[in-house]
């Protein structure tokens, strides 16, 4: 399996002559942007394609891969980090913007979701995540709460396979720490009792406030059963028996066991597999001064676990459909 981190330092100039090809406004033409990175990605260099094709393949047990030394703009020449959304239609292409669709382009598609929240949410590709003054406490725009372990997206029947995040600048304090629990580390913690419970054993979770019954069906453990697919969200998982309570306990209990805290500064990239780990963000204190902490996010699908059909864009909206 592969190694979790990646220097791309030494790359950064030709990384940079890269990002310089692309359109300047990249939201002006969205689909001939992700056209435009698709093509990138085959130019990459050479050791940073191989560590993406092997993680792509066998994944690690870290559950991800952070590249670090990508090209980031001097601050003083970034915008300020926003504070509401969606992003100007005409803001220029930032580095680690270019970087993200590069980087995704290579394992997969740039997707954008329905997430079945009715249609409350904005339905893009490039989501931008930045402490906002009312945030919900679920949401990545929180900051001083602790964002929760969970799988992304996991009610929706074509889950991503990758969540991939670009920072273009850290938190003050350097406290926003992702966390990041593989099921690959976590599964030998768990009794024969617990994993037997939890394998292909399906729960129910709400998905839209707003319609009650609306419920899709999440298996906390599934796939193959010495190496298996993680979906986890306490805050929605509706257990039904006293067992249920206690195996979905173990298992946040070994997540959080094995967790590891990613911080991300300045020039990183992390690649999260979202089918082998749970993941969360300590919280930290924003200071709305313009230079809080600004992440990049996008979701990828590839041809693994019937995510694709065949015909596919990148750049394409995935309808919604609840997991069954």
């Amino acid at each position: 399996m592969s190694s979790s981190i990646i220097n791309c330092a030494p790359y950064r100039e030709e990384l940079l002559d890269l990002a310089s090809t692309l359109p300047k406004v990249p939201r002006s033409d969205l689909p001939a942007f992700f056209d435009d990175t698709l093509r990138l990605a085959e130019r990459l260099p050479q050791e940073l394609r191989d560590g993406l094709d092997e993680f792509n393949t066998n994944g690690n047990r870290d559950g991800y891969l952070l590249l670090r030394g990508l090209p980031v703009e001097p601050d003083d020449e970034l915008p300020p980090t926003p504070r509401s959304s969606p992003p100007p239609e005409d803001r220029q292409l930032l580095n680690m913007e270019a970087m993200l669709c590069i980087v995704g382009g290579r394992l997969g598609l740039l997707t954008a979701y329905d997430q079945g929240y009715g249609n409350r949410r904005s339905i893009t590709v490039l989501h931008e995540l930045y402490p906002t003054p009312e945030a919900h406490h679920l949401s990545g725009g929180t900051s001083r709460t602790q964002l929760e372990f969970h799988t992304d997206l996991s009610h929706h029947a074509r889950q991503p396979n990758y969540i991939l995040l670009s920072c273009s600048r850290g938190d003050h304090e350097g406290k926003a720490a992702t966390l990041v629990g593989s099921i690959r580390k976590a599964l030998p913690l768990l009794s024969d009792e617990v994993r037997n419970h939890l394998f292909d054993r399906i729960f129910t979770r709400g998905f839209d406030a707003a319609d009650p019954e609306a419920k899709a069906h999440v298996k906390p453990l599934y796939g193959d059963e010495d190496d298996p697919y993680v979906s986890f969200n306490r805050s929605f998982l509706t257990a039904e028996t006293p067992q249920d309570i206690a195996s979905l306990d173990a298992l946040s209990a070994a997540l959080t066991e094995v967790t590891e805290a990613v911080l991300l500064t300045r020039g990183d990239l992390v690649i999260i597999d979202n089918f082998r780990i749970a993941h969360g963000r300590a919280p930290f204190a924003a200071r709305w001064d313009g230079k809080d902490r600004w992440l990049h996010r996008a979701y990828v699908r590839t041809d693994r676990n019937g995510q694709l059909s065949g015909g596919e864009r990148a750049g394409e909206i995935v309808p919604f459909a609840p997991r069954r």
